[in-house]
């Protein structure tokens, strides 16, 4: 089955200084048709204005993975992690028995960035942090592995059953992604444009996937697409 998210069906929320576009469910946003997929519980697309941000905030028993698009985002944490995050960085933060930070825009002008959540494979698990940099070489023309529950060089270790790829993909590209039909996968385009199993996504668009062995994708335009092999 496959099952189209359109980009303007997600929630909103205008904050003034952050605008905000939820996937599933989140804060004041209730759907109860979305309240995540598989074990991915939120996408949250931000675009923070310049010297703003979320100040200290705490979370637990929660995989939260950031990827930057644009700008740059400061970061801090009750583990004493203090890193800047630009982009083609990704980086996981493991909540577990809890954990406080702080996202501020490190950029003259807007940061624009993905917030993720995976539940994690078990609870309790002791906070950690971890960030790489993937290169646009890795990412181009293909869907590069950026996270796994194994984790490897340049590869974030998740602890959450779910592996996210990410890749720059243009006309020429043609790529067939591979998924055990057991399990459920999450397209999300976030610039340009694709042809998803014969589906039209624009950026912010998703297509959602279950039982099914794989997904096509051709016809790219300056696409920037991440893809999630989720738990069911």
């Amino acid at each position: 089955m496959f099952q189209v998210r359109h980009s303007d069906d997600r929630g909103a929320a205008n904050h003034g200084w952050l605008q905000s576009r939820h996937s599933f469910s989140f804060a004041e946003y209730y759907d109860p048709r979305h309240m995540g997929w598989g074990n991915l519980r939120v996408i949250n697309e931000d675009k923070v204005a310049a010297g703003k941000g979320f100040g200290a905030h705490p979370h637990r028993d929660m995989e939260i993975v950031s990827y930057v698009l644009s700008g740059a985002l400061e970061h801090r944490d009750s583990m004493n992690n203090g890193t800047r995050i630009v982009p083609g960085d990704v980086q996981r933060m493991t909540a577990g028995t809890g954990v406080v930070h702080s996202e501020f825009n490190a950029a003259p002008e807007t940061t624009h960035f993905l917030q993720i959540w995976l539940l994690p494979s078990r609870s309790g698990l002791e906070p950690s942090y971890e960030q790489h940099h993937v290169s646009r070489d890795r990412k181009a023309h293909q869907m590069c592995l950026v996270a796994s529950p194994e984790g490897a060089p340049g590869v974030l270790q998740l602890n959450a059953d779910a592996r996210i790829y990410a890749g720059l993909l243009d006309e020429e590209d043609k790529i067939d992604l591979e998924i055990n039909p057991e399990r459920k996968g999450y397209l999300m385009v976030a610039r340009g444009s694709v042809v998803a199993a014969g589906y039209s996504l624009a950026q912010g668009d998703a297509l959602m996937v279950s039982s099914e062995s794989g997904v096509s994708l051709s016809d790219a335009r300056d696409a920037e697409l991440i893809w999630f092999d989720l738990a069911p």
